[in-house]
């Protein structure tokens, strides 16, 4: 990105936040991270199709690239890239092939087929094009934020992955693009996510973690309305569910639910 010459020989700090658009306040507190540590900030703006196994996902989820870009410019974002598919995908070109052992084999790596091949190969492209010092990324996403510091890591990237805590509604429901496809009767049931994670949070140490998870799934699917996915204890490295509580030093509830047409994703730390 040429742009970004001059400011990279001025030896100035480019971050970098990409994004599918759909933007709500969980991307403005990370651009608003990114703007207080850094000189320059870009943001990308890109529904990456080698990220979705559902192609009805791909096909509904919202785009408003006019309203994204108030937002961005409100927020103080330097540089947008809004790049086309064919741009990143050149004559059809598909996702790269990563072994990232098995952080990428449980939860969403389990549920969604070449989800994260998708994930990793858009985002190794975009930092070649930005060449950012520091990449934010928001912690709603734990599992893609554990496989791209992995990428980083095979890479060799001069570049600091942040990750960045999950921004809530006042209801506790995190927040997130695909929220906007939900009736007021499912938003409200969404909320039975978050308020199961946070009796988990409260909770986890007088139960098993078997007792544990299964008091957290019949919370979530009480009223008939939702269905859990996956909703695992795992460990914060190496993303791998655990059985007992003393099999690792930090812990993270982790979950995906299905209500309606929308697939939610949400997660809490134990310690």
């Amino acid at each position: 990105m040429k742009l970004l010459t001059p400011v990279r020989l001025e030896g100035k700090i480019i971050s970098f936040v990409p994004t599918m658009g759909a933007l709500h306040q969980g991307h403005i507190s990370l651009v608003e991270r990114a703007r207080s540590e850094s000189e320059v900030v870009v943001c990308s703006i890109f529904v990456n199709p080698t990220q979705f196994n559902n192609p009805d996902d791909l096909k509904n989820y919202p785009r408003n690239n006019a309203k994204d870009l108030v937002m961005l410019e409100k927020a103080g974002v330097d540089l947008v890239f809004l790049p086309t598919v064919e741009e990143m995908y050149p004559e059809g070109e598909q996702s790269e092939t990563y072994d990232f052992g098995l952080l990428d084999k449980v939860m969403e790596g389990a549920h969604r087929p070449g989800h994260f091949a998708g994930v990793a190969t858009i985002v190794a492209k975009l930092f070649e094009i930005v060449r950012p010092r520091k990449a934010y990324f928001g912690e709603k996403d734990f599992q893609q934020l554990a496989v791209i510091r992995e990428l980083v890591r095979q890479k060799q990237l001069p570049i600091e992955i942040i990750g960045c805590a999950t921004i809530r509604e006042e209801s506790g429901l995190a927040m997130s693009s695909r929220n906007v496809r939900l009736t007021a009767q499912e938003r409200r049931e969404a909320d039975n996510i978050s308020k199961a994670l946070m009796m988990v949070s409260r909770e986890w140490k007088n139960h098993t973690v078997d007792e544990m998870v299964a008091k957290a799934i019949k919370m979530i699917e009480k009223n008939g309305m939702m269905k859990v996915e996956y909703l695992e204890i795992a460990d914060e490295n190496s993303l791998q569910p655990v059985k007992s509580w003393d099999k690792a030093d930090r812990l993270r509830c982790l979950t995906a639910v299905q209500l309606g047409k929308v697939r939610l994703i949400d997660n809490v730390p134990l310690n």
